[in-house]
């Protein structure tokens, strides 16, 4: 009841931010552009080297799975949870079979606080088919880089101490294990089956 309840939330939530998206064009302030991390290179995908609660996870693991991969962290108060709720939703409108031949993986960028096992905790509260994974700062950056995903740690004055800015795209990988798409924040589900399915097939 808690999980529909948190997913009808999130895509309340979603709606805003496409609303928001599209008709609000608020005033540049240059101070405020200067927040948003900077866009890393364009995305050019490989293989990795994570760690989850399993042990090592590499991309490789999945060949022959379509991947979804997404970069974040269990601290974040909105864009995360809002991601991993579309992305649930489109994973529960895939076929039993369908969904045994997709993963999707949940990067932290911060390791600092997020263990394995918080990972574990946080990936499989919106779907046993999200995988949390970490690793150093410096394994982290080099996937990020991979990928082309962005992100910086922000100090606050709270009992969370700091915030990680981050970018927001879902990275959607082949069964070769090639990065095929490029998915901007609140894609709706319908469109992540639709893509998922064409390139399981």
């Amino acid at each position: 009841m808690q999980r529909t309840l948190l997913i009808g939330f999130i895509l309340i939530l979603a709606s805003v931010l496409v609303w928001v998206s599209i008709l609000w064009e608020p005033a540049q302030d240059p101070e405020l552009c200067e927040q948003v991390p900077a866009l890393a290179e364009a995305p050019v995908g490989g293989g990795f080297t994570l760690h989850s609660y399993r042990g090592p996870v590499e991309l490789g693991d999945f060949r022959n799975k379509i991947v979804l991969l997404y970069f974040g962290y269990t601290w974040c108060p909105d864009i995360c949870p809002t991601n991993l709720g579309l992305t649930s939703l489109a994973l529960d409108e895939l076929t039993p079979d369908e969904r045994e031949r997709v993963q999707s993986l949940f990067v932290s960028v911060d390791p600092e606080r997020d263990t394995v096992e918080r990972l574990k905790e946080y990936g499989e509260y919106f779907h046993p088919k999200i995988l949390g994974i970490t690793g150093s700062a410096a394994e982290v950056a080099k996937v990020a880089n991979l990928y082309g995903a962005a992100y910086r740690k922000v100090e606050q004055a709270s009992e969370v101490g700091y915030a990680v800015d981050h970018s927001a795209d879902t990275y959607l990988i082949n069964r070769r294990g090639e990065l095929v798409e490029v998915l901007p924040h609140g894609s709706p589900p319908e469109q992540v089956v639709r893509l998922i399915r064409k390139h399981l097939n």
